[in-house]
């Protein structure tokens, strides 16, 4: 899992309300008095009604799992905020020397806590720009960032970066520096995080660079623990996905009948997240019949590790040349700087 409040269906710009805390162990169905986000409804029924079963990881993101999230990266198993601020904190005058003063740091996903700050601090930008779907959440990100950095002009941007966007014309022409934390693409397919990565490229421009995240391969032991933590952390942002579909989309889905599991696929290198029934449930979601037989599961997440070739492949995919990359001491994680280059129409 990463940051989909750093991601996405994103589909169009969409405003977020706050959410009450739930509880995931009640059967209870919430509702909003709010008009239902279509390309969630889309999503939701579509994603239930084809085999096997998914939901896009993006919807994860209300009120709540954006709260939820946040308290993972904090957890002693989730190693990857971890990892990658130690890197970041190693090698912060190496990425300010290649990255060069008064850049724009486009953030694509709300400011973290952990990591935005040592970046902001390190490069001395002249803008930041924090692109979120969150919208709340968008906003209390940047008012925190705005009480560590008062002098620091922020522009947060509510919308769907999985497609070129339009940036604030505060920031002019300054050189842009995007930022990528977390490994979030490690939630997308291949085909799709070349997508995003052309996207990316597009709303920053040509010349722009990008620090982003990437995860690596790793052992089951590290690697099922990050996303099955002994607190229930993850299971509950789990499951609070179905908590979000009965309070928005007039759905009864009986959230106690089902459990969170995370499993490693090997052939596709990544973990998966899957909410499993446990024992045979039916519900209906605005008005449409489903039925789920126990043991059958929906799909809510993938998480993509790569290899270190794997990984600089997929970003000149995604037109985005490497110029600089960093580990920390045991290879866990890489923080890559990349340069927006057009894609070469031959070799």
């Amino acid at each position: 899992m990463a940051a989909w409040n750093q991601a996405t269906s994103r589909g169009g710009a969409t405003a977020c309300e706050a959410r009450a805390r739930t509880n995931s162990a009640s059967n209870a169905p919430e509702r909003v008095h709010s008009t239902p986000n279509p390309a969630f409804r889309a999503d939701v029924l579509a994603g239930l009604s084809t085999r096997p079963r998914a939901i896009p990881a993006r919807w994860f993101y209300d009120r709540r799992g954006s709260e939820l999230f946040e308290e993972i990266t904090h957890l002693p198993e989730y190693y990857l905020t971890r990892v990658e601020r130690s890197i970041l904190v190693a090698h912060a005058a190496d990425i300010a020397e290649l990255t060069g003063p008064a850049a724009a740091v486009i953030e694509f996903g709300s400011g973290s806590s952990a990591k935005t700050p040592l970046l902001l601090s390190a490069v001395a930008p002249s803008a930041y720009v924090p692109i979120d779907i969150s919208g709340e959440f968008l906003r209390e990100s940047a008012a925190a960032l705005a009480d560590q950095f008062p002098e620091l002009p922020i522009y947060p941007v509510e919308g769907d970066f999985l497609h070129p966007l339009e940036l604030p014309p505060e920031i002019g022409d300054a050189p842009r520096l995007g930022f990528f934390p977390g490994s979030t693409i490690g939630n997308m397919s291949a085909a799709a995080a070349v997508d995003l990565l052309r996207a990316m490229a597009d709303t920053v421009g040509q010349g722009s660079k990008l620090l982003i995240g990437i995860d690596r391969i790793k052992p089951t032991n590290v690697l099922i623990p990050a996303y099955d933590d002994a607190q229930g952390v993850t299971a509950e942002f789990n499951l609070n996905l179905l908590h979000r579909i009965n309070r928005e989309l007039d759905g009864n889905l009986p959230v106690s009948a089902f459990r969170h599991v995370a499993r490693w696929n090997d052939t596709e290198a990544r973990i998966e997240m899957h909410l499993e029934a446990t024992h045979d449930v039916s519900f209906a979601i605005d008005g449409h019949p489903f039925a789920i037989s126990k043991g059958k599961t929906i799909h809510t997440e993938n998480s993509h590790k790569y290899g270190p070739r794997d990984a600089r492949l997929l970003l000149r995919a995604g037109a985005w040349t490497p110029v600089a990359e960093w580990t920390d001491r045991d290879g866990q994680f890489a923080l890559i700087l990349a340069e927006a280059r057009p894609v070469p129409a031959a070799p």
